[in-house]
């Protein structure tokens, strides 16, 4: 059995451009609207993609920008500066 990964945002404006670019380069990936906050959740991997987001947002990106809109997040972390990937070992 694959555990889940997940990562939670405010729900902000910048925060669903982030969500969308998520949803489109991980079409497993489970979508949980609450208040005030968005959580993504995918069994195994998630994967954020800069070049995803720039084109979700129409300007540069840097992923380091997506931590100001991060509440939580559940998996072992992979970041360079062309995407951020949640798993489990």
């Amino acid at each position: 059995m694959t555990s889940l990964v997940y990562i939670a945002f405010q729900d902000n404006d910048n925060a669903r451009y982030i969500v969308d670019a998520i949803v489109q380069d991980n079409p497993h990936a489970e979508i949980q609207h609450q208040p005030a906050m968005i959580r993504v959740q995918a069994e195994g991997r998630l994967e954020i993609n800069r070049t995803t987001v720039e084109e979700k947002l129409g300007r540069e990106w840097d992923v380091q920008e997506m931590l100001i809109d991060v509440i939580t997040l559940g998996g072992n972390v992979e970041e360079d500066e062309d995407r951020f990937a949640l798993h489990w070992n």
